[in-house]
């Protein structure tokens, strides 16, 4: 079996990258599981005028922010580019103008690589349609459903990280390390992989073979390691945490759920058997709600099967969830790419998604990826409320303006149509009915009226209105 090209160092791996060359740089957002070395060999070389792939580019101090200090990037295609809360370097050069920005839904961007590296020019997908996202594109309907057209991406080279690597250019993955990196191994003319591991030819068996070495060209071993408990503060600095405390409603008025309540509440509406996702912030703690329930989560970056936060020691480095939080596995679990995780959401079979919301319109229409001034990310959620599952909102009622987020139209750039089920926040269980919000709960210590007057839309009241229950 022909051998590949095994480098001694990351500078001897990127040594022919050159000024104005397209990138796929293989990672999910979280700090671990990113090709670290290779970056840094690029950012010491001064290679510029690159055009970066990438799924978000800001995980920490491991990340594409090595390339930011020198101004190397000058286009970046991604999912999600920085919280409109929690400012990045790469997110300051994007606003300053000094990078190009395309920002493609995730299961959509991966789908466009795993494309490209099959020879095909394209696909129409169900996601973004009636978005920001559809302008310009062909649209057409097939089976009565509206659909959007894609061009495949590729590149010049790709960087990935893997677990382990044998002189053929096999290569493992770890968990939920896998996500994007065997779309982008075949997407490339170049494909260099940096490894965790480099065995000898046979060690790997071949069955455990994930990216086959055809789509490899050189392998580098790592030499960044990061421990659990550095990679627990930078996921601390980048905004994983969440306030515990509930909001007042005004000057000594009262207060509504506290983050646990809400995402127990959320839990509390998911069916026996079904598949479920959760999306970024909030919606992440409801994992913590759900032992026993016959309740199975499924996470973008390729996980069916985790369960709640693993206490502090027991984490493993690379299980995490699509927001870069550490999880338990689950007896029965399965790891996978990205291409498999966000067919299970568009073809249906993930049943019900639970994401965070800057605006819930009356008529099911949500707004959860970018401010009015642009500032956000898409992520994952487009393609998710894609397939047709139940979608449940989990939002504070008002921001802390003291804006109301249920609301007669949107004011927010849409992320889908249509699609908003329920919704729970601090103050209440909302259900959408054909005419409009129906209220179903209000939290313990508030009223119908406080509800009311926090509600930017008409809000129908069910006849057996109760307070809010959480078993």
């Amino acid at each position: 079996m022909a051998q590949k090209q095994i480098c001694t160092t990351a500078h001897e791996a990127v040594a022919d990258i050159r000024d104005g060359a397209s990138l796929l740089v293989h990672s999910f957002g979280p700090p671990q599981a990113w090709p670290t070395d290779c970056l840094l060999a690029l950012a010491e070389r001064g290679v510029k005028d690159l055009t970066v792939i990438c799924n978000t580019p800001a995980g920490g101090p491991t990340s594409l922010n090595i390339l930011a200090d020198k101004k190397q990037i000058r286009k970046l295609i991604c999912s999600y580019v920085g919280s409109p809360s929690i400012p990045t370097e790469i997110s300051e050069l994007v606003k300053a103008g000094h990078i190009e920005l395309e920002m493609v839904p995730q299961g959509t961007l991966v789908e466009r690589v795993r494309a490209g590296g099959a020879g095909l020019a394209g696909f129409f997908t169900p996601t973004g349609v009636g978005t920001r996202v559809a302008d310009g594109k062909e649209e057409r309907i097939f089976d009565g459903k509206r659909y959007i057209f894609e061009r495949a991406l590729s590149a010049d080279f790709a960087l990935l990280q893997a677990h382990q690597a044998d002189p053929a250019g096999n290569l493992t993955y770890r968990r939920g390390m896998r996500n994007f990196g065997p779309a982008f191994a075949m997407a490339a003319k170049t494909t260099i992989a940096e490894v965790k591991e480099i065995v000898a030819l046979g060690a790997i068996d071949p069955e455990a073979v994930v990216t086959p070495g055809i789509f490899v060209d050189r392998i580098v071993q790592t030499t960044t390691q990061l421990s659990v408990a550095v990679l627990r503060q930078i996921l601390m600095a980048v905004g994983r945490t969440t306030d515990m405390e509930g909001r007042a409603l005004g000057d000594g008025g009262p207060v509504g759920l506290p983050a646990d309540l809400m995402a127990m509440k959320a839990a509390a509406l998911l069916r026996a058997g079904e598949c479920v996702n959760l999306g970024i912030g909030l919606p992440t703690l409801v994992s913590n709600y759900i032992a026993g329930r016959n309740v199975t989560l499924h996470s973008e970056n390729g996980i069916l099967g985790y369960g709640s936060f693993p206490a502090e020691g027991e984490e493993d480095i690379d299980l995490y969830n699509a927001s870069g939080q550490f999880v338990s596995a689950v007896p029965g679990c399965a790891y996978f790419d990205s291409t498999v995780s966000f067919a299970m959401a568009r073809s249906g079979r993930v049943s019900t998604i639970i994401l965070g919301a800057f605006e819930v319109a009356q008529n099911g229409d949500l707004a959860n990826w970018s401010t009015p001034k642009g500032s956000g990310g898409i992520g994952g959620a487009m393609d998710l409320a894609a397939g047709g599952a139940r979608i449940i909102a989990i939002c504070y009622h008002r921001d802390r303006n003291g804006t109301s987020k249920l609301v007669e139209q949107l004011t927010y750039p849409a992320t889908a149509l249509g699609c908003v089920k329920s919704v729970v926040t601090d103050l209440a269980w909302i259900d959408v009915g054909a005419d409009g919000f129906v209220l179903r709960e209000v939290a313990p210590g508030l009223s119908v009226d406080d509800v009311k007057a926090a509600t930017a839309a008409p809000l129908h009241v069910s006849n057996d209105v109760r307070e809010m229950q959480f078993a």
